[in-house]
């Protein structure tokens, strides 16, 4: 099985069967992915922030790091795998945006990236069908091209599927 492994700000998607797109260790990042069955096409894109508006010249050389650059590229890309330009039928799931610095975190920036990827997805038309977001912990997300299944683990706490 080949994966295709993203870090912070990169974006991934794939067709090809016996492929996983994965993501390690989300804390305050989110992964936004997407799913079209009829071509078995999956996509994720690792944001870190919410907006590009905060560095320009980040948002040039990585716009995945962004929730409003990030979201309408990974659907670029999945409509590059043949799925369609409006979203229709590409199923969307988020995880992600945990608080980890605790009671502590004054910027919020998980919950703010949340927000800021639905945003973004709404201005798309597009919403998610399920989410495992907020908390406190880490997670680490694949996705599988064969089964479409997401797959979320976290040291302590197991793995789970949403």
């Amino acid at each position: 099985m080949r994966q295709v492994v993203l870090g912070i700000g990169d974006l991934g998607a794939s067709n090809t069967p016996g492929e996983v797109v994965k993501t390690y260790a989300l804390g305050s990042c989110v992964a936004v992915m997407m799913l079209y069955p009829k071509t078995r096409a999956v996509g994720m894109v690792h944001v870190a922030l919410p907006e590009s508006s905060i560095n320009p010249a980040k948002g040039q050389s990585c716009p995945g790091y962004f929730a409003d650059l990030g979201v309408p590229l990974l659907l670029r890309e999945m409509v590059r795998l043949g799925c369609p330009g409006n979203g229709r039928g590409i199923i969307v799931k988020l995880a992600g945006g945990a608080s980890v610095m605790g009671h502590n975190d004054t910027f919020n920036i998980g919950k703010r990236n949340i927000l800021a990827v639905k945003r973004s997805l709404w201005s798309l038309g597009m919403g998610a069908i399920a989410e495992d977001v907020g908390a406190n912990y880490s997670r680490t997300v694949t996705m599988s091209v064969d089964s479409g299944l997401i797959t979320i683990s976290c040291p302590g706490r197991g793995q789970w599927e949403i």
